[in-house]
């Protein structure tokens, strides 16, 4: 029976304290047992704190305490007493104090656990994620876990502040086009239907502020079914946000004020505001990405021009063929080794380059084994465009022009964390705007870079149809280190823009109507100007800690191959389910073992 209720949490008692008989209730962290005394460390979420039991006190309940291990969940009742100066601990918030034991109940004892909880684990991720609730014991986790909740509570502050309603959407949605397969789930009501799990609330979203709500916001669960990385999985949070009568600006502004008062209340830091913006056109020519992490040079240079007439044969007939020559320098980085250079190489044909020419700056010219290539007068030329000095190494990719800015944008981002060029504990967030609204399918075709949604600049609407790749879109995303933390546009309004953006992706009347028939419908009934954004939580947290997987700041995600292991899901279902659902298999049901 539960009769020591807690009075004080592990993390909450200090010297001030001393002479109170209190309960704790906890974790079993570790006994130290001494014969004659043992030392318990008891742990909660809030913290630690050590309780005594002495022989010459109670044997009794000395022996209890002897007979406790690891994560058994205790209660005690004792008197606060302080430590000894030389037995302080100032590190600890409790050290200072320590509790000696009157009574001692054990409210459940524990296996012995696969790993040990603490600081530090040698296990396997597997393992860590097959027992979940003993991974999130650990401080690390909780620290984790609880930074989300900062995170969140900063977010929803601001909003309300702002005015934005905290409105939910459905998760249960009609399967229509977009940028992500979706996940589908049968109907046992309708024979042959399914329902789609919502990648996003984007329609329902817009459908707010035609229902004339103003401001909406949501932290909200979607799914989407790809393939996974460390910062992507099947069903992530996102913070979303929309708002009727606006421009980019003023979605910008209620986004900027939210990841503020997010660093102010969490980091104690102060965000200078308003963040700048750069051109998706910058970017891509600048750095070579469309998230740069600006906090370091590096910038990429195009030398086409000079490559037009070169004598190097792969610099001519790059630009020839249409393509570009583009390339950075890296100040003092000619002492590489060759090996460094090759592995960069690598590095650049990993991403579809053909490959990678570098000169080193030395004796006033330009040196290095393409070197030979080259006229002397080239070589100045170079040197001069690129702002080379003795000692520094050029890097060159010679390719189309998508590809050979991507991959040294690769290649930067790789070199800044490489030679250390990134001053730790900096924040610069900034927008990059003005993306294109189209990208060319994998068929040729076009299809919407960000999502149909999204209205084109009214200056490009004449290229609707004519020159779709050329149309650029009143899109934006919010880039912080080089991490795009989400990404937003102002939306289409109208029925007629809306149709013909449709029609671009190559969706024909009858098409248009089955899939977003109820979307046109309600912007018959007067839709307003309206924009938004959604930025991705999972990774914001990430960014934050400075973690390198979004698995570890999400309380229960699923493996990279999109398996739940502490559930052991998917798993197989029983016929008579699959019957009410109206599904066959091509193969016998299975229920997974475990």
């Amino acid at each position: 029976m539960f009769t020591l209720k807690r009075t004080h949490t592990c993390g909450a008692l200090r010297a001030s304290d001393a002479g109170q008989t209190v309960n704790l209730n906890g974790w079993v962290e570790a006994v130290r047992d001494q014969g004659s005394v043992a030392f318990l460390v008891l742990r909660d979420r809030y913290g630690q704190t050590q309780v005594v039991f002495r022989k010459d006190f109670d044997e009794a309940l000395l022996k209890r305490a002897q007979s406790l291990r690891a994560e058994f969940v205790v209660a005690v009742r004792g008197v606060v007493k302080a430590r000894a100066a030389e037995a302080m601990r100032k590190e600890q918030p409790t050290g200072e104090i320590e509790v000696e034991a009157k009574q001692l109940e054990i409210l459940n004892e524990a296996a012995v656990p696969p790993f040990e909880v603490s600081e530090h684990v040698q296990v396997s991720d597997e393992t860590r994620l097959k027992y979940r609730y003993l991974d999130l014991r650990r401080k690390p986790m909780q620290r984790n876990m609880i930074t989300r909740h900062k995170v969140l509570a900063a977010f929803r502050e601001s909003m309300d502040r702002q005015g934005f309603l905290d409105l939910d959407t459905p998760v249960l949605i009609k399967n229509t086009p977009g940028g992500a397969r979706n996940f589908l789930v049968p109907s046992r009501l309708w024979e042959g239907q399914f329902f789609a799990l919502a990648e996003s609330p984007q329609i329902f979203k817009q459908l707010f502020q035609v229902a004339g709500m103003d401001r909406y916001f949501q932290v909200c669960k979607c799914f989407r079914d790809e393939d996974l990385r460390a910062d992507r999985q099947p069903e992530f949070t996102q913070f979303d946000l929309e708002m009727s009568f606006v421009d980019e600006s003023d979605v910008q502004a209620a986004v900027e004020d939210a990841v503020a008062n997010v660093f102010k209340k969490v980091l104690g830091v102060e965000l200078k505001r308003p963040f700048p913006k750069m051109t998706y056109a910058e970017a891509m020519d600048k750095y070579g990405s469309d998230k740069p992490d600006i906090r370091f040079g590096l910038h990429l240079v195009d030398v086409s021009e000079l490559a037009r007439t070169s004598s190097f044969r792969v610099f001519s007939e790059a630009v020839a063929g249409g393509g570009i020559v583009k390339g950075l320098c890296v100040p003092g980085g000619g002492g590489m080794s060759r090996k460094e250079i090759d592995d960069l190489t690598t590095l650049v044909k990993g991403v579809g380059a053909k490959g990678l020419v570098w000169l080193k700056g030395e004796g006033g010219t330009l040196g290095g084994s393409s070197a030979k290539n080259f006229k002397p007068e080239e070589l100045a030329a170079i040197r001069e465009k690129m702002g080379a000095k003795d000692g520094d190494i050029l890097f060159f990719v010679a390719d189309e022009k998508g590809r050979c800015k991507v991959a040294l944008g690769g290649l930067r981002t790789h070199l800044g964390a490489k030679l250390k060029l990134i001053k730790e504990g900096t924040w610069e967030p900034f927008w990059v705007v003005e993306f294109p609204m189209f990208e060319e399918g994998p068929e040729g075709k076009p299809q919407a870079k960000h999502h149909v949604f999204t209205s084109p600049k009214p200056e490009d609407l004449d290229l609707l149809e004519k020159e779709p790749l050329k149309v650029r879109a009143r899109a934006y995303d919010l880039v912080l280190n080089g991490v795009e933390l989400g990404g937003g546009s102002i939306r289409i309004h109208r029925k007629d823009v809306q149709r013909r953006v449709l029609a671009v992706i190559g969706l024909d009347e009858s098409n248009i109507r089955e899939k977003f028939g109820f979307m046109l419908d309600a912007f018959d009934y007067g839709a307003p100007p309206h924009g938004g954004i959604a930025l991705g939580v999972d990774r914001f947290v990430m960014l934050l800690l400075g973690l390198d997987t979004i698995r570890d700041v999400i309380p229960y995600p699923k493996t990279q191959k999109g398996q739940c292991l502490m559930q052991n899901a998917p798993s197989g279902v029983i016929q008579r389910q699959l019957d009410e659902l109206h599904i066959r298999l091509k193969q016998p049901p299975q229920e997974t073992k475990m």
